[in-house]
C-alpha cells in the first residue's frame, strides 16, 4: 500500500507532529492495522479507504491502541488526499469513530471541524502535580484530564513522570495548559496509557482546550501553541458544539508498505 509521513501543524519539516498515512484500496483487519502502527512507531498511523458516498473512512492507531479522535493524523490524511491524485479539491469528509469530520482547505492551511469536549471541574488531587512534574492550580475532565499550570514557563519546564501519569485513574491522556505569552494559550499532552509518552502537537486535545479557554478568555478566535520539543501552532475557533482547528502541514516521506493479509 502507499504510505506517507506528514509533519502536521507546521510548515517546516522535523517540527509539528509526524503522522503516518496508509492509503487502502480495501479495509484491513484490525489486528493488521495495529501491527502496522506498532511497526511505524509514530504517535498515530491513519488508515484511509474510500467510502461509498465519495468521502473516506478514517481510523487512527497509536503503537498500542486504536483511538477515537486524532487531529494531526486527520490533517495529514487530508494533505495526502489533496496532493496525491485522490480527486480531492476544496474539502474532504471522513467517516470516523467520532462521527463525520470535515477538513476544508484555505490556501496552505487545513481547517478541521471537530466536536467540542468542554471539560468539567474535578477535585485537584495531590498526585497530579507529582505526575505532571509541576505545580497545578486546577483540574478538569473530559476524555482527557486537563491540568492548569500557573504560566507558560511552568508548562515548558514540566518534567512528567510517565509511569505516574499512566497510573492516574482519570482521563485517557493528560493535558497540561496555561495562558500563553505570545499565543492565547499553550499546552503539552501526555498519553502513556495509549503508548505515547508525549504527543508533539495534538488536535484532539484542542477539542477540550478550545471550549475551556474560550470560556476563560471570553473570545472565540484564538491562536494556540503546543510547546513540546518539536512544537506546533494551531489556529482555533469555538463554534458552539463544534470547534475549528487549523494548521499547515509538510511532507516528509513517501513510500510503500509490504504486508501479508
Amino acid at each position: 500500500m502507499k504510505y506517507y509521513v506528514v509533519d502536521a501543524f507546521t510548515d517546516t519539516v522535523f517540527h509539528g507532529n509526524p503522522a503516518g498515512v496508509c492509503l487502502l484500496e480495501h479495509p484491513l483487519a484490525d489486528a493488521l492495522m495495529q501491527s502496522i502502527a506498532a511497526e511505524n512507531n509514530l504517535s498515530e498511523t491513519a488508515f484511509v479507504s474510500p467510502a461509498p458516498d465519495g468521502g473516506f473512512d478514517l481510523r487512527w492507531f497509536t503503537p498500542t491502541v486504536e483511538v477515537d479522535l486524532c487531529g494531526h493524523a486527520t490533517l495529514a490524511s487530508a494533505f495526502v488526499l489533496r496532493h496525491f491524485g485522490q480527486g480531492v479539491r476544496d474539502s474532504v469528509h471522513f467517516h470516523t469513530k467520532s462521527g463525520l469530520l470535515t477538513v476544508t482547505f484555505d490556501g496552505e492551511r487545513y481547517c478541521l471541524d471537530f466536536p467540542a469536549r468542554l471539560p468539567a471541574p474535578v477535585e485537584l488531587a495531590p498526585e497530579y502535580a507529582a505526575a505532571v512534574g509541576c505545580e497545578v492550580e486546577e483540574a478538569h475532565l473530559s476524555r482527557d484530564l486537563l491540568l492548569v499550570a500557573r504560566d507558560e514557563e511552568a508548562v515548558r519546564s514540566a518534567t512528567p513522570d510517565f509511569d505516574a501519569l499512566a497510573a492516574l485513574p482519570l482521563g485517557f491522556g493528560v493535558i497540561l495548559t496555561a495562558p500563553g505569552e505570545e499565543a492565547d494559550f499553550v499546552s503539552r499532552f501526555f498519553v502513556p496509557k495509549g503508548g505515547v509518552d508525549e504527543d508533539p502537537v495534538t488536535g484532539s486535545s484542542h477539542s477540550t482546550l478550545i471550549p475551556f479557554w474560550a470560556t476563560r478568555l471570553g473570545k472565540d478566535i484564538m491562536v494556540a501553541k503546543q510547546v513540546s520539543t518539536r512544537g506546533g501552532t494551531l489556529y482555533c475557533e469555538q463554534r458552539g458544539e463544534r470547534v475549528g482547528i487549523a494548521g499547515q502541514a509538510v511532507l516528509y516521506l513517501t513510500g510503500e508498505l509490504h504486508h501479508t493479509r
